[in-house]
């Protein structure tokens, strides 16, 4: 495929819409829980996130963890807590363990509201929490598991829009039960098409050919994804005849070959990887 073919395509007026919700939801709350794809933990943060919530506190969730190379990862997180000023935790789509220490921060987080509030004279409330992220990153499984334990929905609160619903986490938090989903508008195509290894993109937006053969050479260095598909060097061609994907005559069946690899990327098959490099 011809470079000049791999390109994402946006949806501007879905990009305002989604923005104009998700500004919406953060005057309702005061602490923000972000959430990151594991494997992109620079290329799937919004790149105006600081300005988009303002002075709001957050936290960062680095999800599907068990996608990425632990040691690596360890690395990330470090770099993070230093490189936001944020508390940042690691999740995956098997535990909870870490959810605890997310409750506890998002609480200690909005404190400093809380004390400005009661300052004015009014009565000590809980913090009010809301979950956001690019999408497909986990954001709706996180609000599950941190639901999980409480069925308490307390429904439209006095002076927040009726369609909002919460739920009470514990005595000190609520949840807005909606995810917040930050509008994908990227600039930069090579971010772009990361956010597409990890379909955090419309399948609409890309022909999966190019995207998947971005992510071949991406992935070539790593000899288990070529011991995977049983070949020398990583292409569409290579992958389709060696797993007998062809089409009439012969010709390898590129597109089909095309939409296995993204999925057996996405599903961890090809082994553990983080695709951002770690900043010096």
């Amino acid at each position: 495929m011809k470079k000049d073919k791999l390109h994402i395509h946006w949806y501007p007026g879905h990009i305002a819409k989604a923005e104009r919700q998700l500004k919406e939801q953060l005057s309702l709350v005061d602490v923000v829980i972000e959430v990151r794809d594991a494997r992109l933990p620079l290329s799937s943060s919004y790149t105006n996130i600081k300005k988009l919530l303002g002075e709001k506190p957050r936290l960062l969730l680095l999800n599907k963890a068990d996608l990425t190379e632990k040691n690596e990862l360890k690395k990330w997180v470090e770099y993070l807590k230093i490189s936001t000023g944020c508390p940042v935790f690691v999740t995956d789509a098997k535990g909870t363990k870490d959810l605890s220490f997310v409750i506890k921060n998002a609480v200690e987080l909005s404190e400093l509201k809380i004390q400005a509030l009661m300052a004015k004279g009014l009565l000590r409330r809980a913090a009010r929490a809301m979950v956001v992220g690019m999408p497909n990153v986990g954001k709706s499984s996180i609000i599950n598991k941190l639901t999980k334990s409480s069925k308490t929905k307390i429904g439209a609160k006095a002076g927040v829009t009726r369609q909002q619903q919460w739920v009470r986490i514990n005595p000190n938090l609520e949840l807005l039960d909606t995810p917040g989903i930050i509008p994908t508008r990227q600039d930069n195509q090579i971010q772009a098409v990361k956010l597409a290894f990890v379909s955090s993109v419309s399948e609409n937006a890309y022909s999966p050919e190019p995207v998947a053969t971005a992510l071949l050479e991406m992935l070539e260095k790593y000899p288990q994804v070529k011991e995977y598909y049983g070949v020398d060097f990583l292409s569409l061609d290579a992958v389709a005849l060696s797993r007998n994907w062809v089409k009439k005559g012969g010709e390898a069946d590129t597109e089909r070959t095309a939409v296995y690899i993204l999925k057996d990327f996405r599903e961890g098959r090809l082994g553990l990887f983080i695709l951002d490099e770690l900043p010096q």
